[in-house]
């Protein structure tokens, strides 16, 4: 898988609604998306949560749990016929979850965690690793070198935003460069970046995360332009009635356009070239 993901132009994508709402929807995206991405010739993964376990209220919905979310996730996978990535928050859930998943993603808030990095790298699967929105780039060399310590090299690490402030992210794409110092390859989460913390009142009372939906298109654009190997984007086909990060999902309809444009600007874009602005003046002319 790792292989396959290094050698995916013009980047692959990790894509999907936040959280499983329920199976038929998981086919729905997955199906809807796959036929997008194999129109782009665009590696694709599909991604949804199981157990959103870092909701903001205790009452926000979370998913249906590990068995049953493994469940749905196996359907996907050999009904569709599209590799899965899925969150662990456990140590003790990485090889129930490796048993279906291709990927495992680490959550930011969760980076740093050597036991929960240690039970995912020994799976043998590939893992993804959010940076944490407090962190410096250079954490997430710490974290891959951890990961490789366990035996496993096939790691990818991702830029999610940076606090900025109480209650806003900014995405800052100087970590994008910095990112690949961790060794692996680098992806961008788009949407999260965008998150606002705690940045609304829910239509039930709760406190629950905005977000600049707007903006998805210039950070995405962005990403491409910088020369990310993955683009992270989570993807819904209502957004607003989404169960979880309403604000940020991007809708499944604008999907196609986005991607298309992205892949354009990546395609345009020197970076794979890492001798591109190197060399003599002689050799650059």
């Amino acid at each position: 898988m790792y292989t396959r993901l290094a050698a995916a132009r013009p980047f692959f994508l990790l894509a999907g609604p936040n959280v499983i709402e329920s199976q038929d929807h998981c086919l729905r995206m997955a199906d809807a998306i796959c036929t997008i991405t194999n129109s782009l010739n665009i590696e694709f993964v599909f991604k949804a949560s199981f157990d959103k376990a870092n909701r903001t209220a205790l009452s926000s919905p979370r998913g249906p749990g590990l068995d049953e979310g493994v469940r749905i996730l196996e359907r996907v996978r050999d009904q569709v016929g599209v590799p899965i990535i899925t969150d662990i928050h456990e140590p003790g859930q990485a090889t129930a979850v490796a048993e279906v998943a291709d990927i495992l993603q680490i959550p930011a808030f969760l980076c740093r965690q050597t036991d929960l990095l240690t039970a995912a790298a020994k799976t043998g699967r590939v893992l993804h690793i959010k940076k944490g929105q407090w962190c410096d780039a250079s954490v997430m060399k710490a974290a891959a070198d951890k990961v490789r310590a366990a035996g496993n090299s096939d790691v990818i690490v991702c830029e999610r935003g940076t606090q900025f402030g109480y209650g806003d992210l900014i995405f800052d794409p100087r970590n994008l460069a910095w990112l690949r110092e961790a060794g692996g390859l680098v992806s961008a989460d788009v949407t999260h970046s965008l998150q606002q913390p705690g940045g609304r009142i829910s239509a039930d009372g709760d406190r629950a995360a905005g977000g600049l939906r707007e903006l998805i298109p210039s950070i995405a654009r962005t990403a491409a332009a910088a020369g990310v190997d993955g683009l992270f984007v989570e993807v819904h086909d209502n957004p607003d009635a989404s169960l979880c990060d309403a604000p940020t999902q991007w809708p499944l309809w604008h999907c196609r356009a986005l991607l298309e444009e992205c892949a354009g600007i990546a395609a345009a874009s020197r970076w794979r070239q890492t001798d591109a602005y190197t060399g003599s003046e002689a050799a650059a002319k």
